[in-house]
């Protein structure tokens, strides 16, 4: 490899500064720490370049956040205009209202919408909702299934408590007969389901919904009167500008997008039917910057390009010939490869590899 002195060079600044140097899933120490860039320098289209001056083709771009290219130049001129007038005020920008307006317009179960900063924000304030409308306590969620990094949903890390989980009931992806044998179990307990459109995990080979599976699990949620909460956040806009659930057929009664929104401006949304405005009202909601301009901006540009440009069907074409030429190499030096997830997301799994 050639030179990484200014990588090894800040990483060992950070780790004097910052807990592990990079924290959470970013970390090179968790990767491959003499292969992996530690460090970005700038980055445009697909491509960045690393401390080290190296250049790289980026399959993931900010895992997932940036689908519309790094730099994008009809996102970023949009947001400079608006920087122009401020960003972050006492009060919100008339941005919000557009934003709202087009989500709402384009997202087809959805009635209203609110914005944070990042997934987690956002699916346990819809947790509470559900709580609130339902005056329930207890969640299901699919096992091994992530939601954000608090405590009810996160990846099993340490900080909580036995009762951070005590109301969070699991079932397997796919298997609607256990999640109906948990529903009868804790019959008029249960507020809500939240289920991510098809089951990624983390270091598990994805998995997309069996055939009828979205429709038992709306049948189900009316059978017993809970609220289906879709967790979109990765997903929004790779398989549908108008929400996973549209690919898959099936209707949510609250959803939880970001990501790719805001093509690397920070902000997520979670979008509900009318039944849920006044519980979601009694929920309390607000965060420093949560009414920044700027990501409210680039949200905007980026949904109009979605549906401009119809990215979901040229990401999911890319996707093919990426999953394709994958195989072909697997098979070329005899590796043992699945690509598994839907082809907008492909994620390649080597059996025998669980480590």
């Amino acid at each position: 490899m050639s030179d990484r002195s200014q990588s090894e060079m800040l990483f060992g600044r950070a780790q004097k500064v910052i807990p592990g140097g990079i924290y959470g899933h970013v970390s090179p120490v968790a990767g491959l720490p003499d292969c992996f860039p530690h460090y970005c320098r700038k980055a445009e289209g697909c491509h960045f370049e690393d401390v080290d001056g190296k250049q790289w083709m980026d399959f993931m771009c900010a895992y997932g956040a940036v689908l519309h290219g790094y730099s994008n130049p009809e996102i970023d001129d949009a947001v400079r205009s608006q920087q122009a007038s401020g960003s972050v005020f006492n009060l919100p920008s008339a941005v919000m209202v557009e934003l709202a307006e087009e989500l709402t317009q384009t997202i087809d179960f959805a009635d209203w919408s609110v914005f944070a900063k990042n997934g987690s924000d956002l699916t346990t304030w819809a947790i509470r909702v559900a709580r609130q409308y339902t005056q329930r306590p207890y969640v299901i969620k699919a096992k091994g299934a992530y939601h954000g990094v608090d405590a009810w949903c996160d990846p099993g890390y340490g900080g909580r408590i036995d009762s951070d989980r005590r109301e969070v009931l699991e079932f397997e992806w796919n298997d609607a007969t256990e999640l109906e044998d948990l529903l009868r179990k804790y019959a008029g307990k249960v507020a809500c389901i939240i289920l991510t459109p098809y089951h990624h995990a983390a270091f598990a080979p994805s998995k997309l919904p069996a055939d009828g599976f979205w429709q038992r699990v709306r049948n189900l949620c009316d059978k017993y009167g809970i609220l289906l909460v879709l967790d979109d956040v990765r997903t929004f806009g790779r398989l549908s500008v108008h929400g996973s659930h549209r690919f898959f057929g099936f209707r949510p009664d609250m959803a939880i997008y970001s990501k790719a929104l805001g093509n690397g401006y920070a902000i997520s949304t979670c979008l509900g039917i009318d039944a849920l405005k006044k519980a979601s009202m009694e929920v309390f909601l607000t965060g420093s910057c949560w009414n920044d301009a700027l990501s409210m901006t680039a949200a905007l540009v980026s949904l109009r390009i979605l549906k401009r440009d119809d990215v979901a069907s040229e990401v999911s074409n890319k996707g093919a010939l990426f999953a394709k030429g994958m195989q072909n190499l697997a098979k070329e030096y005899d590796y043992s490869l699945r690509m598994t997830g839907p082809t907008s997301m492909p994620y390649p799994w080597f059996d025998g590899d669980d480590d």
